[in-house]
């Protein structure tokens, strides 16, 4: 998308537009932890559109509330 910098920051968002989504259902916000990866962790190949589409994602890890995330 050319409207970011790069992947990075597009990855970034994506996560932080889930977090807000997030908080905006009752979640507090210091439970939440977002980090973007951008190509760095991808789980398909990128040569595809279909692999494309599959490593555009927001992994969500639910941590109990008596941990430390």
């Amino acid at each position: 998308d050319k409207r970011y910098i790069d992947n990075m920051e597009l990855s970034f968002l994506r996560a932080k537009a889930v977090a807000s989504l997030l908080v905006e259902n009752g979640i507090s916000r210091d439970r939440i932890s977002i980090t973007g990866y951008g190509e760095t962790r991808p789980i398909a190949s990128n040569e595809t559109d279909e692999g494309r589409i599959k490593n555009r994602r927001v992994e969500i890890k639910l941590v109990p509330e008596d941990k430390e995330l």
